[in-house]
């Protein structure tokens, strides 16, 4: 069936595709917590390693919603590996990092999907797409208040 939702079908592949950035830095960001929290040791551990499973979790509800924004602009959801090395702004972690540096990357990794997020807004504002602005907003606010906590734990 054809999609009429007051945004055409170009401006609505558009939007998708920006979305489909976001979810690629969201489902990287995801992959990275998710590692950090299995793998992170020292002193802070327990401390980390809950805060580190708290983020993974709204990182993966999050995915989700990303994913079904796409979709509900009528276009396929990007699903693999492959599709999100595409089109990812984050850099991937090779190995174990201590956990200051574990800190550190997620912060980086918070930050740069903050700036996907906001390069993505101006088409969806021009637009009225209130429902993907929202999807948008709210994933700034997640990701600048994780930063902030993240950051205060590193001088």
């Amino acid at each position: 069936m054809n999609i009429n939702i007051g945004i055409n079908e170009e401006d609505r592949k558009q939007i998708a595709n920006g979305l489909s950035k976001v979810l690629a830095d969201t489902y990287t960001l995801y992959l990275k917590t998710h590692n950090f929290h299995w793998n992170v040791t020292g002193p802070m551990f327990q401390s980390l390693h809950v805060m580190f499973e708290q983020q993974y979790r709204e990182l993966a509800e999050a995915v989700d919603s990303i994913a079904e924004r796409i979709r509900a602009l009528g276009f396929p959801a990007p699903g693999t590996y492959a599709d999100f090395a595409d089109r990812t702004s984050l850099k991937e972690e090779r190995g174990v990092p201590n956990a200051e540096q574990m800190i550190r990357q997620l912060v980086d990794g918070n930050e740069a999907a903050i700036r996907t997020v906001r390069s993505a807004y101006p088409l969806v504002e021009r637009l009225h797409d209130q429902a993907t602005a929202d999807l948008l907003t709210e994933r700034m606010q997640v990701h600048e208040k994780t930063a902030w906590m993240l950051r205060s734990l590193v001088s």
